[in-house]
């Protein structure tokens, strides 16, 4: 079992940064993949970004490329995800998810463990 917990979001204006952390409990996380998905309402959930524990292997969604850095830290089993140069399309539900594997997979539907979800609201 792993536990994860997210932290981080909030309201902020367009152009602000946020940065998100997921605290991982329960197992070493050097087998899993973690990622984080986002969920408006109204609309499916959506991958953002995810990492490769062991190796540091990232990838994005092309519609926040250049401007989300997916990153973790091993002593603090904590992985990270730093929002630039939010839009208002970025408000969401942010989600940090977990699974024993070595591949990167962007479907929710491959991801067994989640955290419970942190609010970034952008307002114009």
């Amino acid at each position: 079992q792993v536990q994860l917990v997210e932290s981080g979001g909030g309201s902020v204006q367009v152009g602000d940064s946020l940065r998100l952390s997921c605290a991982a409990s329960g197992r070493t996380l050097s087998t899993y993949v973690m990622a984080w998905f986002r969920q408006a309402p109204g609309k499916d959930r959506e991958f953002m970004a995810g990492i490769v524990w062991s190796t540091g292997s990232t990838k994005y969604a092309d519609s926040i490329k250049g401007r989300f850095t997916i990153s973790r830290d091993n002593a603090e089993n904590t992985v990270y995800l730093l929002l630039n140069n939010l839009k208002p399309e970025d408000t969401a539900l942010y989600y940090c998810a977990a699974e024993y594997n070595f591949y990167m997979r962007a479907s929710a539907a491959a991801y067994t463990y989640w955290g419970q979800g942190t609010q970034v609201t952008v307002s114009s």
